[in-house]
């Protein structure tokens, strides 16, 4: 699960993260959207022959131990790839906030406000009696609606404001934004196959080493990067196998300050090489390398468009499948994961270390973002959409009678003030996690 924060609201009400107003008031028809995932690249993997991109193996790996070990972000260092990443991420918000609109608009509900952004205004445009903005922090949006704003001249029992309409119209507009999500993540996966193919990989025998880091036991004793490790003390590591990595990292463990025997495939020759790996505090051994299978990443394009439909559709529930057992275990297992959770800032993080590693792995960042948001929005907790859902459900329970305002208002309340507090807290452990950073302080 991925963390990431796009409030949408209504009206004066309007959730502006980190912009909240105190004397807003949260009316019935308030919505809000906050999105938090936790890992992006935790869903991140590739095809196995005929496997598909959301199984959980190979890659998967690889990408974890190099774009989140220990928040250790190197993505900020490259500008153009921490634009893509910003720009995959205001496209979802656009997307999400879009649908809300869209919902209202074709349905004559009447709208005042879309922003892109949060925070001061850069850019604005008036149009239909609509407020188009562009913020300065391209991490939320909002669409805002009349609905009891003080200085609106549409009268109070107008059948065109949001809270005026039957619950169905209400439960399209507050739905929209999740539609909007799950669309645009399909159509995601689905331009990938098309355009870029479906990424397979072959296993072949041993573990690859990506990188081994200066001064440790490997670099003292002779292993290099690229080097390919067929055995380690004799046990051969052969093909199809997805817990090689395991296998050799079990051993280095029980072998602190003990030889440890390797023998890699170098260019095309096998050499054999003793490595004695250092001790971690916890008496484990360690010897300072990176580890990954032995893959090759083909790209098989679909043969006609019901194929490219096939590809998409099993793509789509398998990646739909891991969200939704990510979020499982990290309720289930709430205070090991709790860590995990990440704000916006280490989002664009890893979304820049996948664009300047493989620009195709923006495609599926781009896609479990916006699964992410769709499911997380569709719980029903205060502010979120999931949260306005719950009420609307309650209205009807009730026969159509709306809980007294002064309710609804102290719930939506405490949720943006939970939301509120959680990014802040997010936003600056992130930050002071990232590489730079550290090195500053």
């Amino acid at each position: 699960m991925l963390t990431l924060f796009t409030p949408s609201s209504s009206h004066s009400s309007t959730i502006r993260f980190l912009n909240i107003k105190p004397k807003s008031h949260f009316p019935r028809s308030s919505i809000s959207s906050t999105f938090y995932p936790s890992n992006p690249s935790s869903n991140l993997s590739f095809l196995h022959q005929k496997r598909f991109l959301h199984q959980k193996i190979g890659i998967k790996k690889k990408i974890t131990a190099s774009a989140l070990s220990d928040f250790g972000f190197g993505g900020f260092e490259n500008a153009q790839s921490v634009i893509e990443a910003v720009s995959v991420l205001t496209a979802i918000i656009v997307v999400h906030e879009s649908g809300h609109f869209l919902a209202a608009y074709l349905q004559g509900i009447h709208v005042s406000k879309f922003a892109v952004g949060f925070g001061p205004i850069l850019a604005k445009f008036n149009a239909n009696n609509v407020e188009y903005s562009l913020r300065a922090f391209p991490l939320g949006g909002f669409v805002g609606f009349p609905d009891n704003d003080p200085d609106s001249d549409i009268p109070v029992d107008d059948k065109n404001l949001l809270k005026n309409r039957p619950i169905l119209d209400r439960v399209l507009v507050i739905s929209a934004g999740v539609i909007a999500n799950i669309v645009f993540a399909f159509v995601i996966i689905f331009a990938q196959i098309v355009f870029v193919g479906m990424p397979v990989q072959e296993y072949f025998p041993g573990v690859v080493v990506p990188e081994v880091r200066p001064f440790s036991a490997a670099s003292r004793d002779g292993l290099l990067p690229g080097d390919v490790i067929l055995s380690v003390d004799d046990i051969e590591l052969p093909k199809a196998v997805p817990n090689s990595v395991s296998r050799v990292v079990d051993v280095i463990k029980k072998k602190a300050k003990s030889t440890v025997l390797f023998k890699v495939d170098r260019g095309g020759k096998d050499f054999l090489i003793k490595v004695t790996p250092d001790q971690n505090l916890d008496g484990s051994g360690r010897i300072g390398v990176q580890l990954a299978p032995n893959v090759k990443i083909l790209k098989e394009k679909p043969k006609d468009v019901l194929e490219a439909f096939a590809f998409t559709g099993r793509e789509f529930w398998g990646l739909t499948s891991n969200v939704l057992d990510s979020l499982k275990q990290t309720f289930l297992n709430f205070s090991q994961t709790a860590s995990k959770v990440s704000g916006p800032v280490a989002i664009i993080a890893v979304g820049a270390e996948v664009a300047k590693s493989n620009v195709d792995g923006l495609y599926q960042f781009a896609a479990i973002l916006n699964l992410n948001l769709a499911v997380i929005n569709l719980l029903p907790l205060p502010a979120l959409d999931g949260g306005s859902l719950a009420l609307i459900l309650v209205e009807a329970i009730r026969g159509g009678r709306k809980l007294p305002l002064e309710v609804e208002q102290g719930i939506m309340s405490s949720g943006i003030t939970l939301v509120f507090v959680l990014g802040l807290f997010l936003i600056i452990r992130d930050t002071l996690n990232l590489d730079f950073i550290k090195d500053l302080l």
